[in-house]
């Protein structure tokens, strides 16, 4: 029992999916079955979390149609399936429990015999056991080119090992058709990825690289999966702070008439910084500030057009940063739902879910100490109204059946409390997982070295850019010791330090938990050893040039050639590069990308053990294993599309 709490604590501080989790510690089980009776508890806790796992699974996939496949752990289920029906015909609400397994039982793991002997021990029936259970699984499974063996460990843990040639096909079909078609179902046509949203007239800073790589990698990994994805860029484009910034800038420049962006307004965060100090230490400046945003919302010209120019400076500060980091957004902001805010609340106060309290309009919810509050005792409208907005455009216009949040974890009540209010208002179904829905994918701080929020020495908040023009200038020296300055044309050494440091920042986020907080280390993420974009970037390279080296016809190969698992080593190579799609599944069940690195940094590290001890240029398996290499760099190149990064075919 201690040794699989011992697992579960490792596997959850990794951030591990449960189905890994539910492995690892079913390997245990099965090695301590003597002691099988005091596992029941871990066991069932496990089983409960895995079936949470399947049935997010099924619900992505139930209204799945299109091109997308199957993937090994969906055919194995559905062999599984077949043999539960088979065996107990009565019971159609029976799903089965598979996972991957990397024990020596097998590839592929059963686990309902447990629970299906929780439900009928004592009663009349032809299983005396839970192996009984797991014997009768087994012996019902449907024959299939899938399968080569079949065991039963322990408490009726069914292990099934996949047929080579199976395998082998199925890389070998990836490789001449693409990867395009290992995309899994997602249950989902369009979804909204609402991230990145930085303020008008404020710089991006570090705070905003978690919520734009997310986002990120989310939508490429929805896009991916043939899902229309919408990125919505909310940037906070409206209300009180652009009455006092407007106003300031009128006092300070009163010849400004808004028909060029000179003066003041290309320092636009200075002017900021000052009209918020004037605005909290001068009451007169603060009622013109007011009366400013009456006006700017009322349509007069000049405060209107005095908006749009700050607005466009913004916008061409974003769009720099967006361009670096190469993140496609369509903006959508704050002002572009203004408009539609009132019927909004006119549809909630008809429902009778508005109440007046203290003068606002609020949203009494069930379980909450504080009202959502809809309109501000002054009449201005708030987050929560824009945001409720936002979501009847989405889904109404749009037609959007998934919509996803990408903020910190700060946020997580106000969307917790909005989300319920959507509900009450029959916006949204009342089961979490039926379509459509919203989901809030919080994450945690960006921590200096110090183990506080990342700040500059002046306490003030780190510059996006400063900190990507340091990651590429970094990447750039670490290229010139390594002599690429005398090797390389200046161009691609430009583009090789911007794929390294971006590619480096990115990975260092994603790679963890995205709701925990992390720390920001050049030195740890620029290493060339270790878990970093560095390594797997060098990784991709020394697959490339064991390709090129061997002088052969990579598509030539594709065409006659055939891909044979004969090596213990190919063979295990084998089965994580088949087990890709799944790991999309995993990651888009629980929106995290870190998955997916987690992935990627395996593969690297499986193919290095098989590159090691399996001669490749020169081998009579020649053409088959350079068929492998091919089939690694494609899905490291896969893996790297979808978390943003820039591959390099040479370093």
């Amino acid at each position: 029992m201690a040794e699989c709490l011992s697992i579960f604590d490792g596997f959850s501080k990794k951030g591990a999916s449960f189905p890994s989790m539910q492995c690892a510690c079913f390997h245990q089980l099965a090695l301590c079955r003597k002691r099988i009776s005091t596992s029941f508890v871990s066991y069932k806790y496990t089983l409960k979390k895995v079936s949470h796992t399947q049935r997010s699974l099924q619900a992505l996939a139930d209204t799945a149609t299109g091109p997308n496949m199957t993937t090994p752990r969906q055919h194995v289920a559905n062999l599984v399936k077949e043999a539960l029906g088979s065996l107990f015909p009565d019971d159609d609400g029976m799903e089965p429990l598979v996972a991957a397994c990397t024990n020596k039982f097998g590839d592929y793991q059963c686990n309902n015999a447990m629970g299906i002997w929780s439900k009928i021990k004592g009663k009349s029936s032809d299983f005396k056991s839970p192996n009984a259970v797991g014997q009768g699984i087994a012996k019902a499974l449907p024959a299939s080119p899938l399968v080569d063996k079949v065991s039963v460990a322990g408490p009726g843990f069914v292990n099934i090992i996949l047929s080579n040639s199976w395998v082998e096909e199925r890389i070998h079909n990836m490789l001449v058709d693409g990867v395009a078609t290992w995309a899994p179902n997602v249950g989902v046509k369009r979804a909204v990825v609402d991230f990145s949203s930085p303020n008008i007239a404020k710089e991006m800073h570090v705070g905003h690289l978690r919520s734009t790589i997310i986002g990120d990698s989310i939508s490429r990994m929805l896009e991916f999966c043939n899902v229309e994805v919408l990125r919505r860029n909310h940037v906070g484009d409206w209300g009180t702070q652009f009455g006092m910034l407007i106003e300031y800038l009128f006092e300070e420049y009163p010849q400004w008439d808004g028909s060029s962006e000179e003066h003041a307004v290309d320092k636009l965060q200075e002017l900021y910084k000052a009209s918020k100090k004037r605005f909290d230490e001068v009451p007169i400046f603060k009622e013109k500030a007011q009366q400013a945003v009456v006006l700017l919302q009322g349509g007069d010209e000049r405060y209107r057009k005095a908006w749009q120019q700050i607005c466009s400076v913004s916008r061409k500060e974003f769009d720099q940063v967006y361009k670096r980091l190469k993140v496609s957004l369509e903006e959508k902001g704050e002002s572009f739902y203004n408009p539609y805010i009132p019927a909004v609340i006119q549809e909630l106060d008809s429902k009778g879910l508005v109440a007046e309290s203290e003068g606002a309009k609020v949203i009494h919810l069930e379980g909450q100490n504080i009202p959502l509050i809809v309109v501000k005792k002054d009449g201005g409208f708030n987050y929560a109204s824009t945001d409720l907005a936002a979501l009847w455009y989405r889904l109404n216009v749009e037609k959007a059946e998934w919509i996803v949040y990408v903020t910190d974890v700060g946020q997580s009540l106000h969307f917790e409390m909005f989300f319920t209010a959507a509900r009450r208002v029959g916006w949204l179904p009342k089961g979490t997982r039926e379509l459509p829905r919203t989901t809030h994918v919080g994450f945690g701080l960006v921590l200096g070295l110090d183990g506080k929020r990342f700040r500059t020495r002046s306490t003030e908040v780190v510059r996006l850019v400063d900190l990507l023009d340091e990651a590429k200038s970094r990447s750039k020296q670490g290229l010139i010791d390594r002599g690429r300055d005398d090797e390389w044309e200046a161009d691609e050494l430009e583009q090789a330090a911007e794929a390294l440091g971006y590619g480096a920042v990115k990975y260092a986020d994603l790679k963890n938990n995205r709701t925990t907080n992390y720390t920001f280390n050049f030195d740890q993420m620029l290493d060339v050893r270790g878990n970093t974009a560095v390594y797997l970037l060098y990784a991709h390279a020394r697959i490339c040039s064991i390709i090129r080296k061997s002088e052969k016809d990579i598509e030539e190969l594709k065409r006659i050639g055939n891909v044979n698992l004969v090596h213990e080593n190919e063979r295990v190579l084998g089965l994580h590069l088949i087990r890709f799609p799944e790991i999309i599944e995993d990651a888009l069940t629980d929106l995290l990308p870190s998955i997916l690195c987690e992935y990627l940094y395996n593969l690297s590290e499986v193919f290095t053990k098989f590159y090691s001890t399996c001669k490749v240029v020169g081998s009579e398996e020649e053409t088959s294993r350079l068929l492998l290499c091919e089939a690694t760099a494609v899905i490291m190149r896969k893996c790297f599309s979808l978390l943003g990064i820039t591959p390099l075919y040479r370093l």
